[in-house]
């Protein structure tokens, strides 16, 4: 028995002092260690690909709630304001058409908006947006009404004149100068009663590019805000409606922001769907500061540029 132990410690000790024996062992070694490390990354590869779809998912079924890609109706009737605008030179339609050539011209739809005389309701969607802002910024800033004519946009401590914002100097596709026609024309007529509903909301709806609200309209978001507002009263909305579609707006001219409230609602349990518009629109939210606050807690989602502060 010993002579059989002593022979077998013997032979194991003559086996691994062969130098390519140690080596082929550690060779066999290294490659299981490197097939696990390799199955391991695989592995964290097919989960880090796995919560990027799903966050893709997410993501586009929350676009379709904040901006759905079918667009959405707007209870406002257009009629033939855009040839009003044409014929008082509120719009130039040459530079209008000249801007677009740039951009892939106009299609059917919207040179019915500028030309034709029988427009009914207008459907926002993520392609015309931008023309919509336009539209409305023109039309905003030419309507006569009390708040362009009282409100901040006049008042003395803002410099009291109203030339020198960039809602009215910034339209360079009038015909002459803008302000010829900053509210001097009758497009619309509103009662009272809905005079009153387009302070009351205008007062309340921001925009995240600066930290004024719609009664004060000194950018291009705030002047067609203003134009839709009055749209929409003329048309019976009530404030309530007024608010939904405000946001309805809003998001496909700030769709990186809006996106990302979305998201930052859902995470608090709240579905977009079931959001108080005022509140979404209002100073804590839809204002360059409000909105900053929350980016503190949220990474800014980004897809698209949106409506940009200039025509």
């Amino acid at each position: 028995m010993n002579n059989k132990n002593f022979t077998n410690k013997t032979l194991d000790n003559n086996y691994f002092s062969n130098p390519r024996r140690i080596i082929l062992v550690g060779f066999g070694i290294l490659v299981i260690a490197l097939l696990t490390v390799n199955t391991l990354q695989n592995q964290e590869n097919k989960s880090i690909a796995e919560i990027k779809k799903q966050n893709l998912l997410k993501t586009t079924a929350l676009e379709d709630k904040v901006f759905p890609k079918n667009g959405v109706s707007l209870p406002i009737v257009w009629g033939d304001l855009g040839a009003q605008m044409i014929e008082v030179g509120v719009i130039d339609a040459t530079l209008f058409e000249n801007i677009y050539s740039q951009r892939g011209g106009l299609d059917k739809i919207s040179k019915d908006l500028l030309y034709s005389k029988n427009n009914k309701q207008i459907v926002i969607n993520q392609e015309n947006a931008g023309l919509l802002l336009n539209m409305f910024w023109a039309f905003g800033l030419s309507n006569r009404n009390v708040i362009l004519e009282e409100g901040p946009m006049m008042d003395m401590k803002y410099g009291g004149n109203a030339g020198s914002f960039a809602s009215t100097g910034g339209w360079s596709l009038a015909v002459g100068d803008p302000m010829n026609h900053y509210s001097k024309h009758s497009f619309i007529s509103l009662t009272n009663d809905q005079q009153e509903k387009i302070e009351n909301v205008a007062k309340n709806i921001y925009r995240p590019c600066c930290g004024n609200s719609t009664y004060f309209p000194d950018c291009n978001h705030g002047m067609a805000m203003l134009g839709l507002l009055e749209l929409l009263a003329s048309n019976g909305a009530t404030e309530e409606e007024m608010y939904q579609m405000a946001l309805v707006v809003n998001s496909y001219w700030f769709p990186d922001t809006y996106l990302t409230l979305a998201t930052y609602f859902e995470q608090q349990g709240i579905d977009w769907g079931s959001v108080n518009p005022q509140l979404v629109l209002g100073v804590d939210y839809s204002s360059g500061s409000g909105y900053q606050r929350v980016l503190k807690e949220l990474d800014p989602i980004k897809i698209q540029s949106g409506g940009g502060c200039s025509i």
